[in-house]
């Protein structure tokens, strides 16, 4: 009878386990998805050659109106992107928040028609800018990605 109940159970979990993965529930109950593990711009989450081609985007979009040194304009109110008034601003928000803010607003001439790739370099570069160290990998431009990763004071 013990034996019996031994193998019900056996067939019983390995049928369950059967059913959960033809679903596709993962550990954290969403059909298919992993969850996204949190981290911080201090965790070098882009690359030298990203900010590169960023600071580079960023000569030919932004600095007319941010400037050379990203110190922006208060007397036209365009905020400066560096420095203490920036990190202040961002502070405690995700990169997924200034991912939607700079593709909604910038470049101020022509919002939005930069493509995700071209914003997510231009925050690698604001990223070294603010001395938040560069990683091993590229910033993603997923906003489930860019959700996951916290601005905060390098």
């Amino acid at each position: 009878m013990a034996a019996r109940a031994q193998r019900f159970r056996k067939v019983f979990v390995a049928a369950s386990l059967a059913l959960v993965g033809a679903a596709g529930i993962s550990a954290s109950g969403a059909a298919g998805q992993e969850p996204t593990a949190k981290r911080s711009i201090k965790d070098g989450v882009y690359t030298e050659l990203q900010a590169n081609r960023g600071e580079r985007e960023y000569g030919r979009t932004c600095e007319h109106c941010h400037g050379a040194g990203l110190e922006g304009d208060t007397g036209r109110e365009i905020p400066p992107l560096v420095s203490d008034p920036f990190i202040r601003n961002w502070n405690g928000k995700n990169l997924k928040e200034l991912f939607e803010t700079l593709s909604r607003s910038m470049p101020a001439d022509n919002r939005g028609s930069l493509s995700a790739r071209t914003y997510t370099d231009l925050i690698a570069y604001l990223l070294r800018a603010n001395e938040a160290p560069a990683g091993t990998s590229a910033l993603p431009d997923s906003l489930a990605e860019l959700e996951a990763i916290s601005i905060e004071k390098p």
